[in-house]
């Protein structure tokens, strides 16, 4: 199968399934693992939310880009509202409240005009308080279950944020805003996702399922990591944003299947 070839099945694959649901995503939280892995799923959507704006600030062929942002946004408002409400501590509820204002926060740069380079600068700095909040209550849940797989749970999660964080760098260092710090904050994205990937391929409690879509990640992640290799080589921006925006898809569905596996072992 040849590069074109590869590129159009990537692109129905992200096409047919941006709008469907990760995972157990539209159900209420079952468990201390459901709420790690829904904690950590937070984390994702604060950056997919703005890979999605910075795809359609390019005006690249990314056809589902607007559709990925409102359903990332309505999918976040409705998991903190979950999340808040089975927090087993104070401190936990504490921080899903400050996430609520902080999110409404971005939720405003998320409303400003795409065409502005300031206010893609604006938009990268709510976003990552954003980012800082869901993932301390992700760690906070974590805490709360104690277990080996609670943790495993925390990293598979990670790893669904991490695809998406690459990307929107990808996309701001193009435009460009702050090319700089983008290309610091990919490669160290890149090392980390390398790393919990073999962390969680080599886990006691991985399964030989588990370990089966790790393998079919590995080929998603060839695929991403080759264009994200494309930033300093020239050629058509709008045709090398929308290949990292779809290859950042489907490495992202990949990921959210191992993460529900690992949330849906025997604690």
């Amino acid at each position: 199968m040849d590069r074109r070839t590869l590129l159009t099945a990537a692109s129905c694959t992200a096409a047919c399934s941006a709008l469907a649901p990760l995972g157990n995503a539209h159900a209420q939280i079952t468990d201390l693992n459901d709420a790690i892995n829904k904690a950590g799923r937070q984390r994702m959507l604060s950056q997919r939310v703005g890979k999605a704006w910075l795809a359609l600030a390019h005006k690249a062929d990314t056809p589902t880009a607007r559709q990925v942002m409102e359903q990332s946004i309505a999918l976040f408002e409705r998991q903190l509202v979950e999340l808040k409400a089975y927090a087993p501590s104070p401190t936990i509820r504490e921080t899903y409240t400050k996430l609520e204002t902080a999110w409404a926060a971005h939720k405003t740069t998320l409303a400003a005009a795409t065409s502005s380079t300031d206010n893609a600068s604006a938009m990268l700095q709510a976003d990552a308080k954003v980012l800082a909040l869901a993932h301390l209550g992700t760690t906070q849940y974590e805490a709360a279950s104690g277990k080996p797989v609670g943790h495993l749970v925390n990293i598979a999660g990670r790893q669904r944020m991490l695809s998406q964080r690459m990307a929107k760098f990808y996309l701001a260092a193009m435009l460009p805003v702050d090319a700089s710090t983008a290309t610091t904050e990919i490669a160290k994205a890149r090392s980390e996702f390398i790393a919990a990937t073999e962390l969680l391929r080599n886990a006691p409690q991985a399964t030989n399922r588990i370990r089966q879509e790790l393998q079919l990640a590995d080929g998603q992640w060839v695929f991403f990591d080759a264009a994200l290799q494309r930033m300093q080589g020239g050629g058509n921006v709008n045709r090398q944003v929308a290949e990292v925006y779809v290859a950042s898809e489907n490495l992202l569905s990949s990921m959210d299947r191992v993460t529900g596996m690992y949330a849906a072992l025997a604690a």
